[in-house]
């Protein structure tokens, strides 16, 4: 792992990179029918629970990434991996859309 790369530096990123790509063949994430996701809000009782009920055969918990690491992603103008920006709770869109700059360019 490289502490110098915003998104390699990632717990979803180095768990790509080093375990899930190696070890179980899956590459993509977004399209990959062998994973699925679980919201963080959850906690790791539903990651226990999808393993024990059959539903999974493996999980894994990551931390969560901090605002200093979004920042640092956005300020390099790079993209978070998939499923790394699930947030709670969720904002509403026009909260995040919505522009701060003068229309009238004054």
């Amino acid at each position: 792992y490289n502490s110098d790369d915003p998104v390699g530096s990632l717990d979803a990123s180095i768990l790509t990179e080093h375990i899930l790509s190696p070890l179980f063949g899956i590459h993509d994430l977004k399209i990959d029918k062998r994973i699925g996701f679980i919201s963080g809000i959850k906690g790791p009782e539903a990651l226990k629970k999808s393993v024990d009920e059959d539903k999974s055969e493996v999980a894994f918990g990551l931390y969560p990434v901090t605002m200093d690491q979004l920042k640092w992603i956005a300020d390099t103008n790079n993209i978070m991996p998939p499923k790394s920006t699930w947030v709670e709770p969720k904002m509403r869109s026009g909260l995040v859309i919505y522009s701060f700059e003068d229309d009238n360019n004054s």
